[in-house]
């Protein structure tokens, strides 16, 4: 039987802070991820994204609105790639919005490597 090689997983990452746009990209890269790095919803929007082997990773405040207004926007288009919201400390009714979007939240600063772990168990609960 043939082996099947696994496409290289995406991260499709949104956030509006352009240094550490590029810092996770880098990272995330250095990790082996295809990275599509977004600055704004409206960009994040036109993509084409993958129904598998990807996940999102969002910044919770962007200049126009928030990475779960982004999400609830592509989960109401059908979006189901797993979720990752990164933010600092939030409020309780965020946490009641990542709940419902079935998004998983990690605080900053991202100190060590929980970020990456955290797509890490993601994409492979993604393989099939």
């Amino acid at each position: 039987m043939p082996i099947v090689a696994r496409p290289t997983p995406m991260v499709v990452l949104l956030d509006d802070d352009a240094a550490l746009r590029q810092a996770l990209t880098f990272l995330l890269e250095i990790e082996g991820y295809q990275v599509l790095a977004c600055e704004t919803g409206e960009q994040l929007m036109t993509q084409a994204l993958p129904e598998r082997d990807a996940c999102l990773v969002l910044d919770y405040r962007l200049e126009t609105g928030t990475g779960l207004d982004v999400l609830e926007a592509l989960r109401a288009r059908g979006v189901a790639l797993p979720a990752i919201l990164i933010t600092s400390p939030p409020k309780p009714d965020v946490h009641a919005r990542v709940e419902r979007l079935k998004a998983i939240l990690v605080e900053k600063p991202l100190l060590g490597d929980l970020l990456l772990a955290r797509i890490h168990d993601v994409l492979a609960l993604q393989a099939p």
